[in-house]
Order: C-alpha cells, then sequence, then structure tokens
C-alpha cells in the first residue's frame, strides 16, 4: 500500500515533508535525453535498468526517447512494469521457483518477456513453466565476463546451453546477457576500458560460436553508466542496461575521465530532501535523513552546494552534519538536499517521487516496483 505523497502539487520545495526522495525534473531530462543523444546514429539500443528507478512513470520517459524496453532483476519488478504498460521486458536474471517462473510465464501473455539461464537445470524448468502455461519465452544465456558472480563460462559451454535453449519447442533463444557490473566503478578511465575489453573478447567469442552452429544472438547486453561508451563503440552488443545514467549519485561522481576529472556526461538529479532536526553544539547539525532514508552502501551521501557541509555520519533515523570551520550553521527548520551514495537501493525506501523543477513541485510519480518482493 503507497504510503500518503509528501507532497502536493504547487508546493514550495522547502513546504515539502521530509525525507522525501525529490527528482529535479530539468537535471533528470538532461539526462535522458544526453542518453538518447549519445545512442542515436549506432546500431546499439537502450534498454534501461529498472532497478534503479523502479517506476513505469520512468520507464515511459526513457522509451519515449528511443529505448528498446527495460530490465530488471526481479519478477516483481516485471509485473509492476508490464501492468504499468511497459511492453518490452528483460529480467535480466536467473528466476528459481515455479511459481515464481508460473508468474512470468502470466506475464507473458501481455508484454514482451525474456529472462536470463546460466545452466541446464534452469532451462529444463523455464521450458515446463511454458509447456504448463501454453505460451513461448525467450531466454538468454547470462555469460559471466568478470563479475565473478553468475553466469556460465563463456565460449563452448554457454554455446552448448544455447543449443539446448534453441533446440525447446516452447522456448526462443535470445541472445546473451554480458555484463560486467563491477567494471562500472574503477575510478581511472584507463582500468574500466581494459575490463571491458576482456568482456567483448570474451562476448565475441561465444556469439561466434554460436553462429558457427546455426543460432543467431537477436540481443547481445550488458554495460552500465561506467562503461557504456565502451560496448557502444565494440561492434558486439547491441543494447546497453544502463540504470544509474538518468539520476546519479555520490558513487558513480567519483568516475574520471581520460583527463583524471571526475566524468561529467550525466547530472545530479535524485535528492532525499531532509530538514535540519537540531543544531545542539558548535560545529554540528542533525537531519531527520539517516539509514532508513538514504543507502550508505556505497558511501554517505553528500550535500548538494553546501561545501562547507558534511553528512558524517548515519543512525536509524539522523544524520549528523559537521559544518566547517566558522561557516554558518543551518538553522533548525531549514531544509537540505542529500546526494545518495548509491541510487538504487535509497530509491527503494520510498513509495513517491516528488519532481522538482523552479523551486516547486512540478509532479508526483509513484515507485511501484519497491520493496523486497521477487
Amino acid at each position: 500500500m503507497l504510503q500518503i505523497p509528501p507532497a502536493r502539487i504547487g508546493m514550495r520545495e522547502d513546504e515539502v515533508d521530509t525525507p522525501a526522495l525529490l527528482v529535479d525534473l530539468d537535471a533528470f531530462e538532461f539526462n535522458l535525453d544526453t542518453m538518447a543523444a549519445r545512442l542515436a546514429g549506432t546500431n546499439v539500443k537502450l534498454r534501461a535498468h529498472a532497478k534503479t528507478h523502479k517506476s513505469p512513470v520512468v520507464a515511459h520517459q526513457q522509451i519515449a526517447r528511443g529505448a528498446v524496453g527495460q530490465c530488471v532483476q526481479k519478477v516483481a519488478e516485471a509485473e509492476a512494469l508490464a501492468w504499468g504498460g511497459v511492453k518490452n521486458i528483460l529480467i535480466s536474471n536467473e528466476v528459481v521457483g515455479a511459481d515464481k517462473l508460473n508468474r512470468v510465464a502470466a506475464l507473458a501473455r501481455i508484454a514482451t518477456i525474456a529472462l536470463c539461464a546460466d545452466c541446464p537445470e534452469h532451462v529444463t524448468a523455464i521450458e515446463a513453466a511454458a509447456r504448463d502455461n501454453g505460451v513461448n519465452l525467450t531466454v538468454l544465456i547470462e555469460i559471466d565476463v568478470g563479475m565473478n558472480r553468475a553466469g556460465i563460462a563463456p565460449g563452448t559451454e554457454a554455446a552448448a546451453l544455447g543449443q539446448l535453449i534453441a533446440a525447446s519447442p516452447h522456448l526462443t533463444f535470445g541472445g546473451l546477457q554480458s555484463y560486467h557490473g563491477s567494471a562500472q566503478h574503477r575510478r581511472p578511465l584507463e582500468e574500466r576500458r581494459i575490463a571491458i575489453e576482456g568482456a567483448v573478447d570474451a562476448t565475441r567469442r561465444t556469439v561466434d560460436l554460436l553462429r558457427q552452429q546455426g543460432i543467431a544472438c537477436p540481443i547481445v547486453g550488458g554495460a552500465g553508466t561506467g562503461t557504456f561508451e565502451f560496448e557502444t563503440a565494440s561492434g558486439v552488443y547491441n543494447e546497453i542496461q544502463a540504470g544509474s545514467y538518468c539520476f546519479m549519485d555520490v558513487d558513480y561522481a567519483k568516475n574520471l575521465d581520460a583527463s583524471g576529472a571526475p566524468v561529467s556526461t550525466f547530472k545530479h538529479s535524485l535528492f532525499v530532501l531532509a530538514t535540519v532536526i537540531s543544531q545542539p553544539r558548535h560545529g554540528v547539525a542533525v537531519v531527520d535523513a539517516g539509514h532508513k532514508a538514504v543507502a550508505v552502501d556505497a558511501g554517505l551521501p553528500g550535500v548538494w552546494q553546501r561545501p562547507e557541509l558534511t553528512y558524517a555520519g548515519a543512525s536509524d533515523e539522523h544524520g549528523r552534519i559537521l559544518i566547517a570551520g566558522d561557516a554558518p550553521p543551518p538553522k533548525v527548520g531549514d531544509k537540505l538536499r542529500l546526494i545518495p551514495g548509491h541510487c538504487d537501493p535509497t530509491v527503494d525506501r520510498y513509495d513517491w517521487y516528488v519532481g522538482i523543477r523552479n523551486g516547486r513541485v512540478e509532479t508526483l510519480w509513484p515507485i511501484t516496483a519497491r520493496g523486497g518482493f521477487s
């Protein structure tokens, strides 16, 4: 059940109840337009990763700018998007369990749905769900290209699995899921480039082996906000799965470009609005945004456009702000924008986006795919 929105249309930003999840609409739209422009004229399509935004509203804005569809990590996310009118969804993950696979099969009646496998057992279970529900399911092979998480070895093992999928009467072979997640946050540009070169080589080799067996790869997908330019230029990938680009966060802002400066392709558009609830002593203020309001797994949040303020620690409901030197402290009741360290799990804490433009609330978007259900 969605909670009551923390704002009303037309309200000033400083009137929004806190903690609240803000989207700066100008920066957000700049990011969507920038990604669309980067891919224009290439043979690569965006399949934006909805594990970041968890909202059909955002998905439709990405699709309107040329995205082929969305990818998700969980069946519940796929359901929320499909029920919200998104028609092309890849579950870029393995789905295990008859109940979950039956849910995937049900979605195939209202949208184009694909999912991943990395072993014969997955293929057998997906085949049974497709057969029992009278549908055809598209299956991609996830290959491990350096993430060291899920994924079958690229090359001959993956090609053999492709043959198994292609031979199934109830399955369609969809291609390769080839994502190198740990490369996204390697700070020097050259380190990211080298990591993706290895992923591209492994992926190309697997595509070639499948082609030799008469099996085409309609989708070769992967990439993320930190490396998408390398996969786009590879000549191997035809879909990229960037998600965080639409919002950005403190962690991605630490990535460096070729000159050694922070990458500035996209803007920060996602913020947690917090209220100063205490100014107990010199040099310290306390806000109402702690662990329950902002994810800290990838580092503490930054304070937007207030370089004299440092978010220095979180407890459940409190954030501790340090004030540099003799800088004037924020007053009790003041509102601060916090830049999340990691946007994806921060979004998952909220039911609503509060869209801000020119200092006022322009829109409210429900975050219908949030939560721990799978």
